[in-house]
């Protein structure tokens, strides 16, 4: 857990999620990042009693990267504000399929969630029911079969990085659910939730943490080198 750690002061807490890890409990019943950093808290400081720890947002199982946690129920709250306010910057990084597409592009698109198969149904225009998902790739290297996208998000959708790209006709490597042609030997898509940057809720300092790639995988290598 230690080494996944990448900020931690007295109000929060960043950890490098590793592909398949659950940033909190669902119907799966295996344990959570959440309880796991707990434990770690409780044993690591000799806290008696609970570990206050508060999610702030969310990245898909499948995906690595950057997750927030709050230490403090102050910095919870404002750091739940703050995501609601846009005011936390996320950017991504994705591999996809090597296709004959814009240098950079903004996408808009309107994403409906499919509660059924857990599948954003993407439309081209304002639709009922739909809201609206905005991002900004830029193509950042070319590698022999793949492209290594940097996204800037706007809106914060379920799936949308996933379901634009694949709308785009670049499904992210490994991404079967939104049409890559074959899976990750982990189980996993090559989407990375690689920097934040946000003035602390607490201190008020100006804060920028960025994650390394997945060390276990040759093309994110490539894409860091």
């Amino acid at each position: 857990m230690e080494e996944q750690i990448v900020y931690e002061d007295n109000h929060l807490l960043v950890i490098n999620k590793k592909v398949g890890q659950l940033v909190q409990g669902d119907k799966t019943g295996d344990e959570s990042l959440l309880e796991s950093i707990k434990k770690f808290i409780k044993k690591r400081d000799d806290k008696p009693g609970n570990v206050f720890l508060g999610l702030v947002h969310r990245i898909d199982r499948p995906t690595s990267g950057l997750v927030i946690y709050a230490k403090t129920s102050k910095a919870l709250s404002r750091l739940t504000q703050m995501v609601k306010n846009r005011e936390i910057k996320k950017t991504y990084w994705a591999v996809v399929s090597k296709e004959l597409i814009p240098q950079t592009q903004r996408l808009v698109h309107y994403l409906k969630k499919n509660e059924k198969n857990n599948k954003a149904i993407v439309f081209p225009k304002a639709t009922d029911g739909a809201k609206e998902a905005i991002l900004t790739y830029k193509i950042i290297k070319s590698l022999d079969n793949y492209l290594l996208l940097e996204i800037d998000l706007e809106t914060g959708r379920h799936h949308q990085i996933r379901a634009q790209l694949s709308k785009t006709g670049v499904p992210i490597k490994g991404d079967l659910k939104y049409g890559s042609s074959r899976s990750n030997p982990d189980g996993g898509i090559n989407l990375h939730a690689r920097k934040l940057e946000f003035i602390h809720p607490v201190t008020k300092e100006k804060v920028e943490i960025i994650a390394s790639v997945p060390k276990n995988d040759s093309v994110w290598r490539a894409c860091e080198e």
